[in-house]
């Protein structure tokens, strides 16, 4: 059974930065898409950003220039450099896991993966 296991949130000041993982297990890391996505109080969980099994990367606008996704397929685990924080990123960040071939065309969907972590919390400070 798949497995993806988040750490390293955390609170933080504004315009600081924090990196969270995520530990994958039971599945061939280097074929599958992989996500990061959060979900605020009261809002629709949204796409951070993607990286799928060749090392393309796609972003959420708002978060252009300040986060960084990239994974280590030796070690099955899957980052998200965020710098630049701002208290508008504050939400659980979950990460996310779909078979490449199983992405549709809008790989940011939270919709396109079926596999998840159980999400680490992030907390921006003014």
């Amino acid at each position: 059974q798949v497995q993806l296991v988040e750490s390293g949130g955390g609170s933080v000041q504004a315009g600081g930065s924090l990196r969270l993982s995520c530990a994958a297990s039971e599945l061939t890391f280097s074929i599958y898409c992989m996500g990061w996505f959060r979900q605020a109080p009261g809002k629709e969980r949204e796409g951070v950003a993607v990286i799928d099994s060749d090392g393309v990367t796609s972003y959420a606008d708002s978060v252009k220039g300040r986060f960084t996704i990239s994974k280590d397929n030796a070690k099955n685990t899957l980052y998200l450099q965020m710098n630049s924080l701002k208290p508008e990123d504050t939400a659980v960040y979950y990460c996310a896991a779909e078979a490449e071939g199983r992405v549709g065309s809008l790989p940011l969907s939270p919709y396109e993966y079926n596999y998840w972590g159980q999400g680490t919390q992030v907390t921006v400070s003014s």
